[in-house]
């Protein structure tokens, strides 16, 4: 104790210099557990790059669902199945088991069924979920009928398609016959030579709908996969349908868009709202009108947009309606004929809104016209490109 110093001082001093020794053993033991802390951050988060490393090299289909049912990781063959869409489970039966792992805190093996559309064969799904830590749910799957049901498409494909080729091919071969011998009369064979040129348009556009449907038939129908505005996708089919509907004098309306964006591949769905206007236009009487539209609407708690295809056409009646999605059904098989039809047009639409998750519907009755619905899930991601401020 200094001398002349009193007590009451000397305890004060000494009480403060005891705490500052306590301060600062608290703050170093703190700056340790901040490191630690800091560290042990750092450290899950090369986890969580290495986990989606990791996932992305799975050839199953694999995600990671976080605890509010966010999607943290997704590799392409999962979104290739729709088990993701943008940051959601893809569809509420997978979800329902989500929940029920993170609930119970127990792994899930077994079958998830999902109705891709009404009428479709269900999408049987092999799954397989294990609960992590912080609520957190790993989803692997795999589609094991997939294979068995692309072979039986194909051999039932083939089938039709080797009755459907026997037409342009023999009457190819016949009109080649009358040409030769029509060839001292030119008025003749300019008129043959003018068939066997629509038959071979309507050979060429028949082996190109047959190598597009195969595409989509297959295990990864989509060959690339990029937000779209929708309304870019109108005008691609508004586009390619301008010149036929000029020929038939149909006008083309589009007549209400609303912006609205999608995943998926661009061009397979420019050719399928084509398919839809030309289907329109040429099942259309000369000089009537078709009419496209965009909507958003929401179902069940998702979000969809909803692209209509509008004619006032021959109509299709009741009992005709399920079929004309089938390869190679026409309503009326003397006008497809006439305006070079497959049969395949709708059937490829059927397979791409498939393939995007989506559906296709029609509302027709005859006499009055049709109206096409193709349905495909919103994109709800948030990685949209910012649009210029027109201000």
């Amino acid at each position: 104790m200094i001398v002349g110093m009193p007590p009451v001082l000397a305890g004060l001093i000494g009480a403060a210099v005891a705490l500052s020794v306590v301060l600062f053993v608290w703050m170093l033991r703190r700056g340790r557990e901040t490191w630690r802390q800091l560290e042990a951050r750092q450290q899950a988060e090369r986890v969580a790059q290495e986990l989606s490393d990791v996932i992305d090299t799975i050839p199953d289909a694999a995600m990671i669902v976080g605890e509010h049912d966010e999607i943290l990781t997704v590799n392409d063959a999962a979104n290739t199945l729709g088990l993701a869409r943008g940051n959601r489970v893809g569809f509420p039966e997978l979800l329902e088991e989500v929940r029920k792992v993170r609930a119970i805190q127990e792994p899930f093996r077994g079958t998830v069924v999902r109705e891709l559309y009404p009428g479709a064969e269900r999408l049987e799904l092999s799954c397989g979920l294990q609960p992590l830590p912080q609520e957190k749910v790993f989803v692997v799957a795999q589609d094991e009928s997939s294979h068995k049901r692309v072979e039986a498409v194909r051999r039932d494909f083939v089938a039709n398609i080797s009755h459907e080729l026997k037409t342009p091919i023999g009457a190819m071969s016949v009109l080649a016959e009358a040409i030769e011998a029509a060839k001292d009369d030119p008025e003749s064979v300019a008129r043959f030579v003018g068939r066997l040129q629509m038959e071979n348009s309507r050979l060429a556009e028949l082996v190109n709908q047959i190598i597009d449907l195969s595409r989509l038939q297959s295990s990864d129908p989509m060959l690339t996969r990029e937000v779209l505005d929708v309304t870019e996708v109108i005008n691609e089919a508004v586009s390619r349908s301008r010149e036929k509907a000029t020929q038939r004098e149909v006008q083309l309306i589009v007549a209400h868009t609303e912006r609205a964006y999608i995943l998926g591949d661009r061009w397979q769905l420019a050719d399928a709202v084509t398919n839809l206007v030309q289907n329109a236009i040429n099942y259309s009487d000369e000089r009537a009108r078709v009419t496209l539209s965009v909507l958003t609407v929401t179902a069940d708690g998702d979000e969809f947009v909803e692209i209509k295809v509008s004619d006032n056409g021959i109509g299709i009646a009741a009992d005709e309606q399920e079929r004309i999605f089938e390869r190679f059904y026409r309503v009326d098989y003397g006008r497809s004929r006439q305006s070079g039809g497959t049969g395949l047009g709708l059937s490829i639409v059927r397979h791409i809104a498939a393939a995007h998750g989506g559906t296709i519907r029609v509302w027709s009755r005859p006499g009055q016209g049709s109206t096409f619905t193709l349905r495909l899930p919103a994109y709800l991601g948030t990685d949209l490109e910012e649009e210029d401020d027109p201000s």
